[in-house]
């Protein structure tokens, strides 16, 4: 059972920073992409940051700037840092992964449970 553990979330003033991790678990073959999402009340699901195993990354337009992805191969985890953080950015944020499990299996996403970040004073 592949399982995706986010980690990081809480309470932070505007302007403040947080540091999201994402770790999956061992039984994995290979990892593509990683990325984060977030879904605030009443809205639908929206890509914040996605990278590839090669590094190459995506932002959505609204974090950049500000948001930084990055990833741990060796230890299949990926973080977000996030900066100047705004009201705005509150949300559940999920961990996503497309992940292959053995060598014959093809790559599935998989998400995490979510972790709440709230930017208020």
């Amino acid at each position: 059972q592949v399982q995706l553990v986010e980690s990081g979330g809480g309470l932070v003033q505007p302007g403040g920073s947080l540091r999201l991790s994402c770790v999956t678990s061992r039984n994995i073959f290979s990892i593509n992409v990683m990325g984060w999402y977030r879904q605030a009340p009443g809205k639908q699901r929206e890509l914040v940051a996605t990278m590839t195993s090669g590094g190459s990354t995506n932002y959505a337009d609204f974090v950049k700037g500000r948001f930084n992805i990055s990833r741990d191969n060796a230890k299949n985890t990926v973080y977000l840092q996030m900066n100047s953080l705004k009201p705005e950015d509150t949300a559940v944020y999920y961990c996503n992964a497309r992940i292959s499990t053995s060598r014959r299996s093809s790559f599935s996403g998989y998400w995490g449970q979510g972790t709440q970040v709230t930017v208020s004073s």
